[in-house]
């Protein structure tokens, strides 16, 4: 292993299931390995296993598919400290970067350029304590955090946060339900009745594909 090199789960070219991306072509860049174990989780292959890349052939390979939309994702891409090194030079050869992370690690040294997705852990996950709160200090207007609702109980919870950092003045607020755990249509319902202004989402690549890869 060099200095230049990440572990990579995959790479792979689809559409944009999540964020305000959503329905855009993407390249996504799914790095080995994660420290929280969510009990959601849709991606448990990505915890280990993967190969060890340079990051030039990284971007190369990114390149190939012919988009400018690439999101680093996981896992945890930051539990790998050179992913702060692809992010840059992403950015340097022209991406449209989205870094999809727990809010685990800090942010504070994300290349300003890269929309952070940061995927704040509700009781459901089994990983609250986890959150690192200092990092929405760190946040902008172009970023977005996004809470994955499993139960009545995360969705009061997640209004707690929202008013307590007063996220909606401060970035893009996503609320996706856990598939298979609570109805859509309930989770929009209580936005409603709430006045809630925050964006809803569902994963659109499982719903085309019936695949959490979403290829």
């Amino acid at each position: 292993m060099e200095k230049s090199q990440l572990k990579i789960s995959e790479i792979f070219y689809s559409i944009q299931g999540e964020s305000t991306f959503v329905g855009l072509p993407t390249v996504f860049i799914r790095l080995t390995g994660c420290p929280l174990r969510c009990t959601w989780c849709d991606t448990e292959y990505a915890f280990s296993g993967g190969q060890w890349m340079d990051i030039d052939a990284i971007v190369g390979q990114t390149k190939s598919h012919g988009t400018p939309y690439v999101c680093v994702t996981g896992g945890e891409p930051l539990a790998q400290k050179r992913c702060l090194l692809l992010l840059d030079k992403l950015i340097d050869n022209g991406f449209n970067v989205s870094l999809e992370t727990s809010g685990a690690i800090s942010v504070a040294n994300v290349n300003d350029k890269v929309v952070t997705v940061m995927d704040l852990k509700a009781p459901g996950s089994g990983e609250e304590q986890k959150n690192i709160y200092e990092n929405i200090n760190y946040l902008d207007a172009k970023d977005q955090i996004k809470f994955v609702i499993k139960d009545r109980t995360d969705y009061h919870w997640t209004q707690d946060i929202i008013q307590r950092y007063n996220l909606i003045d401060k970035c893009e607020v996503l609320l996706s339900p856990v598939a298979g755990e609570i109805n859509p249509a309930d989770l929009a319902q209580w936005i409603l009745d709430d006045k809630l202004m925050v964006r809803m989402q569902l994963q659109l690549h499982k719903i085309l594909w019936d695949d959490a890869q979403g290829r």
